[in-house]
């Protein structure tokens, strides 16, 4: 009899670890679903905004700092270190910066400072206006100085 009460509480033990075990799977599938709903909601691929750098004047530039902005308000700011601008100058392309923004018209500002080859300081302020549509938007931001002035011009090209 002392055995059947000493083997009782065991069984209840082992029943309570089987049901926390199949809990926990529980949970943490709705923990992956929840996840996979917030990421829809808060960045839907659909209002996916992407804006890139390029320089097409690899030798006239050395770049210091970009800033951007969309519609006044700051969403990226970056200095660049010697291996940074090394990248860019061989060709790189560098993401500056990926978000979510509505459909319909908007603008993009850009703040670059860098040495020019002449070895003037430059700051430059550009904007882009663009409309945002359904879908992926890739703003391609490409720098370029030329001789004999070496003034930095700003171009976009749009990509969907």
């Amino acid at each position: 009899m002392v055995l059947a009460l000493l083997s009782a509480p065991a069984t209840a033990a082992a029943g309570l670890d089987e049901e926390l075990e199949r809990l926990s799977a529980e949970v943490a599938s709705h923990s992956e679903r929840v996840f996979a709903l917030e990421q829809k909601v808060l960045h839907p691929a659909n209002t996916r905004l992407a804006v890139f750098l390029t320089l097409q004047s690899r030798d006239a530039l050395n770049l210091d700092s970009v800033e951007l902005f969309v519609n006044g308000q700051p969403v990226a700011s970056h200095l660049y270190s010697d291996r940074e601008r090394t990248s860019l100058e061989r060709g790189g392309i560098q993401q500056l910066f990926t978000g979510n923004l509505e459909n319909g018209e908007h603008e993009l500002k850009t703040v670059i400072t860098a040495r020019s080859a002449d070895d003037d300081f430059v700051r430059r302020e550009s904007t882009h206006k663009f409309r945002k549509r359904p879908g992926v938007l890739r703003l391609q931001m490409s720098l370029e100085a030329r001789a004999p002035d070496y003034e930095p011009r700003v171009s976009f090209m749009e990509r969907e």
